[in-house]
């Protein structure tokens, strides 16, 4: 073999090689975080009807194809919150490779016990907690939080604070309220995730009403990010569907 013949083989090896070294080591469509409310507001009838609602979601077979509809898996992460300092995880990073998966995690969320029962509502704090969480992520394409409450913040800094103190370029924040209390407060809380809550591009909020309807109005908010994630999550109006 010639010089020329031998130089253009070892710059072949050492471009294979730079380019397997630099590839990730699994492609990922999405990062999802999902956040539950378990603030003092949130009874324990109440808690086992989302952590059941959320399972059964996880498991719907639109939601399944949704998932699934790419070869390239989600990634899922699931946290409760509360109070300031009172996030509790879970279902730590997942990928959802098959329904294998899928069922795993949502056995995980099912069978979880509620980690406390007396704390108020931290809406900023949980905002800059998934925030850190997807900052541990495996490397995805795109990033997208899920806030579920019933409740606006009455505990520390809020949104717009965690908006400014924590990395969220590119993260897409949309909402899931459980309408609770008087016609009233409902407005004022669907309001409030509407307003202040939501973040980026084609962000809404899901109305649940009542936590009896917290699976149908999970399966209804997964299937709309898992489609408007696939199709490039073209820019939509903010709002909000019940």
């Amino acid at each position: 073999m010639g010089q020329h013949a031998k130089h253009r083989s070892l710059v072949k090896l050492t471009a294979l090689a730079i380019g397997l070294w630099a590839a990730p080591a699994q492609a990922c469509r999405l990062a999802l975080v999902l956040a539950m409310d378990v603030s003092s507001s949130v009874d324990a009838a109440e808690d086992q009807l989302q952590r059941a609602g959320l399972a059964a979601a996880l498991i719907d077979p639109d939601v399944q194809a949704a998932f699934f509809v790419s070869a390239d898996p989600v990634a899922l992460h699931v946290f409760e919150w509360s109070g300031r300092y009172n996030q509790a995880t879970v279902q730590d990073w997942l990928l959802i490779e098959g329904p294998e998966d899928l069922l795993n995690a949502a056995t995980q969320i099912g069978l979880s016990d509620r980690s406390q029962t007396e704390s108020p509502t931290a809406v900023g704090y949980a905002l800059g907690h998934a925030a850190t969480q997807l900052a541990k992520a495996p490397p995805c394409a795109a990033q997208t939080i899920d806030l579920a409450g019933d409740g606006i913040n009455n505990e520390g800094f809020g949104p717009a604070e965690a908006y400014a103190a924590f990395p969220f370029a590119g993260v897409i924040v949309n909402g899931l309220v459980v309408k609770s209390g008087p016609a009233t407060e409902q407005a004022a809380i669907i309001a409030y995730y509407r307003d202040e809550v939501i973040r980026g591009p084609a962000s809404f909020v899901e109305v649940a009403d009542g936590f009896e309807e917290y699976a149908a109005a999970m399966r209804r908010k997964l299937l709309r990010e898992l489609t408007s994630q696939m199709m490039g999550a073209i820019p939509q109006p903010r709002g909000f569907a019940g």
